[in-house]
């Protein structure tokens, strides 16, 4: 379907508040997010530490890439990390490209294999406590093939500590499958998020959409030892942070960019 839903997305958005007019030759810009040289524009909260503690040096940039590395650590011990750009957006096109490679860590859970992530519509990390595991956020969840042979699709969708409306309904299911392949090995995958704040989400992978859903919201467990005034239950999330995810198996990403969509939502 390639970038169909995008653009039906915003036709129908826009013809539904005014008369039709002619198409403007200008649209929001790309601004890469990873200047390809340090993280400074980003900060990083691992579990079990303090908020701008990069335990083990977990992210780190190289040749142009960052790089989720666990060659400092001892034993895994739950250290489930996120590294979050450092301002919040409501309205967006995120692009990146990401691959799994090495080893899933010792110590690390067995469903964390050939399995990372990039959250959307996250608490700010400073408000979370140093036990807090995962953020409150809705996560667009990187998975690989195993190389058996047997499906396994990414660009899903998790909620630690959320809810979403799927197919019309409010869906409390943790995690719920996209529609796409199965990428084996160490390939990049290309994944692509359309955030229209509180409305359609969509997933994209490789220039393929495979999900949509809407109305992210608070809710739900997963996300452990937060401080109970920042889950609202039933609050609707219209922003947050965005965040790439470290939880026990080497990855990189590159190419991380965005097109600030909110001048566009308001025409």
């Amino acid at each position: 379907m390639k970038y169909a839903i995008y653009a039906l997305c915003f036709l129908g958005l826009f013809s539904a508040c005014r008369t039709a007019r002619p198409a403007k030759t200008t649209q929001a810009e790309w601004k890469s997010l990873f200047n390809g040289k340090d993280i400074e524009d980003w900060f990083v909260k691992i579990h079990h530490h303090e908020v701008g503690v990069n335990f083990g040096q977990t992210f780190r940039v190289e040749d142009s890439v960052i790089q989720v590395r666990y060659d400092q650590y001892g034993d895994f011990n739950d250290q489930f990390g996120h590294l979050y750009y450092k301002i919040p957006y409501s309205y967006y096109h995120l692009s990146m490209e990401y691959r799994f490679v090495g080893e899933l860590h010792r110590g690390a859970p067995g469903y964390t294999l050939r399995n990372s992530g990039v959250m959307y519509h996250s608490q700010d990390p400073r408000t979370m406590p140093k036990e807090q595991d995962w953020p409150i956020s809705i996560e667009m969840q990187f998975l690989g093939g195993l190389g058996d042979g047997k499906e396994r699709t990414t660009g899903n969708m998790c909620s630690p500590g959320t809810h979403i409306v799927y197919e019309g309904k409010l869906d409390t299911r943790h995690c719920i499958n996209s529609t796409s392949k199965t990428y084996d090995g160490d390939q990049w995958v290309k994944a692509e998020l359309i955030v229209l704040g509180d409305s359609l989400i969509t997933h994209i992978i490789n220039g393929d959409t495979v999900m949509r859903y809407s109305k992210p919201q608070i809710g739900g467990d997963v996300a452990n030892r937060f401080d109970p005034r920042i889950k609202e239950d039933g609050k609707i999330l219209k922003s947050g942070f965005i965040a790439l995810q470290s939880e026990g198996q080497p990855v990189d990403f590159r190419r991380v960019k965005l097109r600030d969509l909110s001048r566009e939502m308001k025409k």
